[in-house]
């Protein structure tokens, strides 16, 4: 199943143990280093601490040994595809307990939240609850990540159940129920496949943003400490897409990636200021726009989405929108490409085989293609690529504009991985749908 240098559990929870004195479950517990420096490096939300999947890490290995980097803990986890948090020293998740092999079906209709010690791989607590069974045959949900934010771990399973924690003792602080408190629409209405709800909340000020979906509430703003309504807007057919903010001649806006387009709003009061078309039949859209300082914001579907990259323009409160190019073929289904610098990275496919591409975001050229990938998921740090593909190998390269090198490959798991991994310092932790693993990137 696992290859990797193996490591004693009670050495290792020794040596980091030692490093880890006085940290407790407190949000401001840090003894190591500022809360500042903390931040940047934890993976709190969908996206990491920066939302693009890149995060600062001390120096990694250049290579890895014969059986991959070394295996630090690892321990079985249900079905799911939701990532991994990581805080105060735990980590947390969602799945679906999954009697059949790889993940697969007979499903159990309850869902579970789960914080586990990042040091051991033991359980901290947990909290499950009634979650009706959806169409699982591509992989059961749950399918959004968690968000832990001012002292608060929220979760939304796949049938929309909305639920806050107090992330220390998994006590529940409220929750809500987006179909039955706001007549939400249970599934997506356009989709063939409907595997229930995907998207991850967004946290801003004193509210978290969540596509919820139905009349004047395509979007909503709820209150962080009550689940109250602060703002809700739009009447346009929603999608499995987070919401991401970005920055536009020095205005705040709000992205959201809906299923017939992508739309910009007030991120204080909802009021949408723009929209421009990006319809994939489906309303499976997935991935947050990527945004630079260019003002370009790029977008992938797939099946019959493809990517486009748009510049926006504001002159005075007025935004505008100039469709710089539109490729069908480029598809980033559900599975994220990484922006570095002025190039998309990323495995464009919709098949058990995938092409890596590189993708100038400014015209829309491609720089260089190359085989050898399934689909995958990818996050950045030192300098390097960590790639990990839907058929479970995980790879280290290296992107530029004028290729790819492949530094270390190692086949990690052996049922399907959908679930980008999460780094925090040098310890990478990755799951499938049966396991969770931990492993040392550490320079050797």
């Amino acid at each position: 199943m696992y290859h990797g240098k193996l490591m004693q559990r009670v050495e290792l929870a020794a040596i980091l143990g030692v490093l880890l004195i006085g940290l407790t479950a407190s949000e401001h517990s840090w003894p190591l280093r500022a809360q500042e420096d903390v931040m940047k490096t934890e993976w709190r939300k969908w996206g990491g601490p920066n939302g693009d999947f890149t995060v600062d890490s001390p120096p990694l290995a250049n290579t890895w040994p014969p059986d991959g980097p070394p295996e630090i803990w690892s321990r079985s986890l249900g079905a799911g595809h939701s990532a991994i948090l990581a805080g105060d020293g735990r980590l947390f998740t969602m799945y679906r307990v999954a009697h059949g092999q790889g993940g697969s079906g007979p499903f159990e209709p309850e869902e579970s939240v789960i914080a586990i010690d990042a040091v051991t791989g033991e359980t901290i607590w947990e909290h499950t609850y009634q979650s009706k069974v959806q169409d699982f045959g591509q992989g059961a949900g749950p399918h959004s990540t968690p968000l832990l934010v001012n002292g608060r771990l929220f979760t939304i399973g796949t049938n929309k159940e909305l639920f806050v924690f107090d992330p220390a003792t998994g006590e529940v602080l409220w929750s809500r129920n987006l179909v039955s408190d706001f007549d939400a629409p249970p599934l997506l209405i356009r989709s063939m496949i409907k595997p229930g709800y995907g998207g991850s909340p967004l946290p801003y000020k004193d509210t978290i943003i969540i596509q919820v979906g139905g009349p004047g509430q395509a979007v909503m703003a709820l209150r962080q400490d009550d689940g109250s309504v602060v703002w809700q807007s739009g009447y346009f057919m929603v999608s499995h897409s987070p919401a991401g903010l970005i920055m536009v001649d020095n205005e705040l806006q709000l992205v959201v990636f809906a299923g017939q387009a992508v739309h910009g709003l007030n991120p204080d009061t909802g009021e949408i200021l723009w929209a421009h078309a990006h319809d994939a039949g489906n309303d499976f859209n997935f991935q947050v726009p990527m945004w630079g300082d260019d003002n370009v914001l790029f977008m992938s579907s797939g099946y019959i989405g493809g990517s486009r990259a748009i510049k926006l323009t504001r002159d005075g409160d007025t935004t505008t929108t100039n469709e710089l190019w539109y490729d069908p073929r480029l598809r980033f289904t559900f599975l994220n490409p990484l922006r570095l610098g002025d190039f998309i990275y990323g495995t464009s496919g919709q098949s058990a085989t995938a092409i890596m591409t590189a993708t100038h975001i400014a015209t829309g050229e491609t720089a260089w293609r190359a085989r050898g990938f399934s689909r995958a998921n990818m996050l950045y740090a030192d300098g390097k690529a960590f790639v990990l593909q839907e058929d479970g190998t995980l790879s280290m390269v290296t992107l530029s504009p004028t290729g790819i090198n492949t530094l270390g490959e190692t086949e990690l798991f052996d049922t399907t991985s959908w679930t980008v991994p999460t780094l925090v310092g040098s310890t990478l932790y990755a799951r499938d749908r049966e396991q969770l693993v931990a492993l040392d990137l550490g320079s050797q």
